[in-house]
């Protein structure tokens, strides 16, 4: 069976021959390919991975022998489920890989935002420690997180495992949801989004990017949030409506922007955060570290290999 795998590059940079793929069989692996060049790529595959190139009705329909989408994300909203589920296409996803990771950097945002890492560490390679006439130096304000209110919107693996994180750190956690769990959850307060928004010093985003939640933050949202409230986003940039988000920055009614995705990726040269003062952004390698992204590829390859002997897990159409 011929498969395809579309952008194989972002999970296996370090790997040049792509052999993390050949478990699959007969297979092709782009490193990238751009929307026009993804309909003849497919062929007459019947079997295709990919994590950022989309999948629409178009390519669907140009391709029909294709039979099986496998995502190497969580997130799916590449595939058109709809036109999927309509030509008979099983798609899959990666759920839950990168859980620890993502937490692992939204915390490492939080603390570097609280304890000025990166500014104190340039200070020092500056001479401005050798310099003091004190054993230590004061240049940044710095402060401690235990205590403070640390809200959260989404409540899945990720939203799930921040708020045992962020407990740990002696923090209050509030919790929005759509489905909170019917027993609650040790250490939670499940509270509306207005709630989440007037009472958090902190509001980290993990819930997954529709039409109801894009641009979730957006003016009304920051109008209702504590002054000095810093945001994380490591789910989706289009979650947070770049133009509010930036004014928001300036005015200082948010003190801190720290986030790992935005509205587009890679952003373009005019997107407003990148010009916004108090902002802490990564290019979106929350999910990049090598043992998460061994542990993607290896069930997007158990993902593949199920659906082929015909009991298909993972699946999402």
């Amino acid at each position: 069976m011929k498969k395809v795998v579309l952008d194989g590059y972002a999970a296996c940079p370090d790997d040049p021959t792509f052999a993390c793929y050949m478990e699959l069989g007969e297979t092709v692996v782009y490193a990238r390919t751009t929307p026009e060049e993804t309909i003849a790529r497919i062929g007459d595959a019947q079997a295709v991975l990919t994590n950022k190139v989309l999948i629409t009705r178009e390519v669907m329909e140009a391709c029909p022998n294709l039979r099986y989408v496998g995502v190497l994300a969580t997130g799916y909203n590449v595939v058109d489920i709809a036109a999927a589920r309509e030509h008979g296409i099983t798609v899959t996803n990666v759920p839950a890989y990168s859980t620890q990771a993502v937490v692992q950097h939204t915390m490492a945002l939080l603390l570097h935002d609280a304890s000025r890492v990166a500014g104190y560490d340039a200070q020092v390679k500056a001479g401005r420690w050798a310099a003091s006439a004190d054993f230590c130096f004061f240049s940044e304000a710095t402060e401690e997180i235990a205590g403070k209110c640390f809200g959260i919107v989404g409540f899945g693996h990720i939203g799930q495992a921040c708020a045992r994180a962020a407990a740990g750190l002696d923090m209050e956690v509030l919790v929005h949801t759509p489905h909170p769990p019917r027993d609650g959850a040790p250490g939670v307060r499940f509270v509306t989004m207005d709630e989440l928004l007037e009472q958090s010093d902190v509001i980290s985003l993990h819930c997954p990017l529709t039409e109801r939640t894009r641009g979730l933050i957006g003016e009304a949202a920051i109008v209702r949030m504590k002054p000095g409230v810093r945001v994380i986003n490591t789910a989706r940039g289009p979650l947070v409506d770049a133009r509010a988000m930036a004014a928001a920055l300036e005015k200082g009614k948010v003190a801190c922007y720290m986030a790992d995705v935005l509205e587009s990726e890679p952003p373009r040269a005019d997107d407003p955060l990148l010009r916004a003062p108090h902002t802490v952004l990564t290019p979106h390698i929350a999910w990049a570290p090598k043992q998460t992204r061994e542990r993607l590829v290896g069930i997007a390859v158990e993902n593949v290999r199920a659906w082929e002997e015909g009991r298909p897990q993972n699946v999402v159409s």
